[in-house]
């Protein structure tokens, strides 16, 4: 499906694109062994030879992934292309200093479960809007993105009983690292709701908690896993990148506000940025099309300005911008 929204003028793909293989077909976490054996470096010796230690599991994980490796080279590419003030490492120089921060994120996820995280260190912004929210009673759908760590929202949720999420997750390509997490503490497991789908009974159930002030958490930078794939077509990156429609046809079937979060790992800590997207989503049939390529294109427009923010945190190692068969029947009415 093409928007009928003019689009900037789109710089050719860097060469040597890597394959349009789906992301749930790559198991990005097969090193889990490795990281379970770091963690407790980590809690023994501290980060940094924790970090000694990470460099030749990553080297591994790399020479045994080509399909990863090629894709994190071509994202930087892109990245360097589509911004070239941006000054950032490229070629498998980059790309290992990408698998290292990804590294680093999943560290940080032990350490959120395993109660070890330095919670005071996570700054949030745009605050006020979601506990504007919470104090009205309202819920709503957000839309978050594989930029930097979900996890501490879920954690922040957690610590703040007013705050209830619900995350829809397709868990299958990472079911050993979500075990590794429940060991570390069984409550990771509580506010994940297992997706691959969207069923009239699932909005159903998604719909009440919506009701009750909750808050639906689904990502909108990955297509869905189906042979064709629903999905709109937006500028990302100085090209043309597929992104699903599914968070937008759900907020229209919840009739509820929208909003973005990020989080992104600093220095020293943390940050969580919460946005307001849409007060609501409708999806009128003769328009449906266009705005469902609009809706994209502006999700797609602040994940690209908070991926210049910490262009190392965006962890999609596939070839996000390989094009599937596309699929243009949507969903009822």
């Amino acid at each position: 499906m093409m928007t009928n929204k003019e689009t900037p003028t789109m710089q050719p793909r860097p060469p040597h694109s890597p394959s349009g293989r789906h992301w749930a077909q790559i198991n990005e976490v097969s090193f889990v062994a490795g990281m379970r054996l770091l963690f407790f470096v980590y809690r023994l010796f501290g980060r940094w030879p924790f970090r000694l230690m990470l460099y030749p599991v990553l080297l591994w994980y790399m020479a045994r992934n080509p399909l990863a490796r090629k894709a994190s080279v071509d994202y930087l590419a892109r990245l360097r292309a589509a911004h070239p003030t941006l000054a950032m490492p490229v070629g498998l120089r980059g790309a290992f200093r990408h698998f290292a921060a990804f590294g680093e994120s999943l560290l940080d996820k032990m350490l959120l479960w395993g109660g070890l995280f330095p919670m005071d260190k996570v700054h949030v912004h745009g605050r006020a809007t979601i506990t504007d929210a919470i104090a009205q009673g309202r819920g709503g759908l957000m839309i978050c993105t594989h930029l930097g760590n979900l996890e501490l929202c879920r954690v922040l949720g957690r610590r703040h009983p007013t705050v209830k999420l619900t995350v829809l997750v397709h868990t299958k390509h990472a079911q050993a690292f979500n075990k590794m997490l429940a060991q570390l503490d069984p409550g990771s497991q509580m506010n994940l709701m297992q997706v691959t789908e969207m069923t009239p009974a699932t909005a159903v159930i998604l719909a009440d908690k919506v009701a009750h002030g909750e808050f639906v958490v689904i990502a909108g930078d990955r297509v869905p896993v189906s042979p064709n794939p629903r999905v709109a077509l937006a500028p990302f990156m100085g090209d043309t990148a597929p992104f699903p429609i599914g968070p937008y046809v759900l907020a229209s079937l919840l009739n509820c506000p929208v909003y973005l979060m990020f989080s992104r790992r600093t220095r020293d800590g943390a940050e969580l940025c919460f946005e307001g997207f849409r007060e609501r989503i409708r999806l009128p049939r003769k328009q449906r099309d266009q705005l469902l390529g609009e809706l994209a294109a502006d999700y797609a427009a602040r994940l690209e300005h908070h991926c210049l923010q910490a262009p190392l945190q965006w962890f999609n190692f596939y070839d996000f911008w390989a094009l599937p068969t596309l699929d243009n029947h949507h969903a009822p009415h």
